[in-house]
């Protein structure tokens, strides 16, 4: 792994980034949004929407970062739904079963939410509902599961602060791996993590100034130093660093320090991946080569196919394709097999109207 193709001396970084969905990404600018999915027929299908402009506590260090955590998982969360929602309209039109009507299953509560209150109050408690379950079961598995089995070197005689401190570190780190490791091997999963390489390739693409072409983009690595599996392992690194500090007091008392010093760790964090994202000396790789190397389980090399769709999302989001004296304006369409575009008038006015209700 050569780091200076990686780490580019006369890469310009910017702050574009994105997210693997199901059969696509999603691309993220300085004021639009594109989600990109391979359609069955072999267009992509193309969502664009504007950004509301940072408000005052996205500019301050730390506290930028928490939000912009949060602000992942709920955006993220949406996004996977959304992906998840298109690819299903897609192939009952498109695929081999198309014009085939294959009913809706909704959980029971989930009817009941939408009989009350409106499909909107159903679809936002699905999008809560599903973030809050991922958060939990993340807290619960990898903050406080590690600290729960430290009691058991503490009853075998284990008594140095210190290195207990540093055993549930490297335990919590362990455990996240084997689960990323775990999930790697899933078809589905894997396709994903080819996405997931296609949004690197094009970033590095565009940051080196070469023209977005799938044969340009092909010639990078998978892996980028502004990525969020380095996020997560900077998450992993710095809770060791700072649950350090708080000693060794009984196990309420520290699964109470550590649920309450989450925030901070992920401003921390967040403010040292987007230190190490803009600077490439060799301080910054020794710190975010741990990143780069679990990107080498999260990424995988897409074909040409896949960074097409990553090249169309990218695109979307480019300044030069929006005048900054006009509002970025909705639109869903289609990139048809032979370039053109088709502005799809309907999807685009639901799409609006599903985002104001």
């Amino acid at each position: 792994m050569d780091l200076n193709r990686i780490f580019m001396k006369n890469a310009s970084p910017t702050k574009v980034g994105g997210q693997a969905i199901l059969e696509g990404l999603m691309m993220q600018g300085a004021r639009a949004i594109a989600i990109a999915i391979r359609e069955p027929a072999g267009g992509i299908h193309l969502t664009v929407e504007p950004i509301k402009p940072a408000g005052r506590w996205k500019k301050l260090p730390v506290i930028r970062g928490v939000i912009a955590f949060v602000n992942s998982l709920v955006r993220g969360t949406g996004v996977l739904l959304y992906s998840a929602e298109v690819l299903e309209q897609l192939e009952e039109t498109q695929g081999e079963g198309a014009g085939e009507h294959k009913p809706e299953e909704k959980g029971k509560f989930e009817q009941f939410i939408e009989s009350k209150f409106g499909e909107k109050a159903a679809l936002n408690f699905v999008l809560y509902s599903s973030v809050v379950l991922s958060i939990v079961l993340s807290v619960g598995v990898f903050v406080i599961l590690p600290t729960v089995l430290m009691n058991w070197l503490k009853g075998v005689g284990l008594e140095n602060v210190v290195l207990l401190n540093l055993i549930e570190g490297c335990v919590r780190i362990a455990m996240f791996v084997i689960y990323v490791l775990a999930v790697s091997r899933m078809e589905e999963i894997h396709r994903v993590f080819q996405y997931h390489g296609a949004e690197h390739k094009t970033i590095h693409c565009y940051e080196n100034g070469l023209e977005l072409t799938p044969e340009n983009a092909q010639s990078f690595y998978t892996l980028h130093p502004r990525c969020g599996t380095s996020f997560l392992m900077f998450v992993m690194v710095i809770s060791l660093l700072v649950f350090s500090l708080m000693g060794w007091p009984g196990l309420v008392q520290r699964i109470l320090s550590r649920l309450l010093l989450i925030p901070v760790v992920a401003g921390l964090s967040y403010e040292l991946l987007q230190f190490t994202g803009r600077h490439n000396n060799a301080c910054v790789k020794a710190l975010s080569l741990p990143g780069i190397y679990l990107q080498k389980i999260t990424t995988a090399e897409p074909d040409l196919k896949q960074l097409e769709v990553a090249i169309a999302a990218m695109n979307a989001v480019l300044p030069s394709q929006h005048d900054p004296s006009l509002p970025v304006e909705y639109w869903v369409g289609t990139i048809q097999p032979d370039g053109t575009f088709v502005k799809d008038e309907e999807a685009t006015k639901a799409y609006i109207e599903s985002k104001k209700k």
